[in-house]
């Protein structure tokens, strides 16, 4: 009998709200060649419901791009009997070559310091520093100066209030991918969040690739690097006796 009614009573309530992502990009390749300056990436979506949306807190989107990830050696400078040199430096197990954040808001506002480390939203959670406390003094320092020089690079970027959300259902945000990108796969992450938890996310990969003249010399760099030196010294002594000759015919 307690059963029966309990059953009755749960068919009776409103079912939960799953939301889901189904989301596009204007491009998932980026071809690098001689004149690439840069490109921009549309990232669009909407929100998919089996129910009316749930109350307790308005829908928030949040977007990363990251590119690929290398290891980083960041040093400090000092100033020595009046000269500046390198004096300390650490080595930063894991940092993105390139990595965007966009919001529909603040991100303190959205996302909850708990959900930002299990997915490791923001560019701080991103960077893996393990070990670098006991390389130098103040190791803090090092990755501040890290995010300053590549925020100024224009390679870290946060966006906030840069993601469009219409009526709690469809998002979209543009992303600036700079001329100096790393080749290899960037990965796109989507979150929902309702009061600060993520309640749905999504995963999509931008492939960036250099090509034509870009990717042959490449390759030559990197599958035959002898071959790689000798032309790059026929080269340079061509352009310097080409640049010779044109300067003695500017004086005759």
């Amino acid at each position: 009998m307690i059963r029966a009614l309990a059953l009755s009573l749960a068919l009776a309530l409103p079912a939960a709200a799953q939301e889901m992502i189904v989301a596009g990009m204007s491009q998932n390749r980026v071809s690098i060649t001689a004149d690439f300056d840069g490109s921009e990436i549309l990232i669009y979506g909407a929100v998919k419901r089996d129910a009316p949306p749930p109350g307790g807190g308005p829908l928030e989107v949040i977007i990363t791009v990251e590119g690929p990830s290398t290891p980083v050696a960041v040093r400090r400078k000092d100033r020595v009997a009046g000269i500046w040199v390198n004096n300390a430096s650490v080595n930063i197990s894991s940092a993105p070559s390139f990595y965007a954040v966009a919001t529909t808001g603040p991100l303190s506002h959205i996302l909850s310091d708990i959900d930002n480390l299990r997915y490791g939203i923001t560019i701080e959670r991103v960077i893996r520093t393990v070990g670098i406390a006991s390389e130098a003094d103040r190791s803090g320092e090092f990755i501040l100066a890290l995010l300053r020089v590549r925020t100024n690079e224009g390679r870290y970027r946060i966006l906030e209030g840069k993601v469009e959300l219409t009526e709690d259902t469809l998002f979209r945000t543009d992303i600036e991918l700079p001329s100096n990108l790393t080749e290899g796969e960037y990965k796109v992450r989507l979150f929902l969040l309702r009061n600060k938890h993520v309640v749905a996310s999504q995963e999509r990969v931008i492939g960036v690739r250099k090509e034509g003249l870009e990717r042959f010399i490449y390759n030559l760099a990197m599958q035959q690097p002898l071959v790689y030196g000798l032309v790059s010294l026929v080269l340079a002594a061509l352009a310097g006796w080409g640049a010779s000759a044109a300067f003695r015919l500017i004086r005759t």
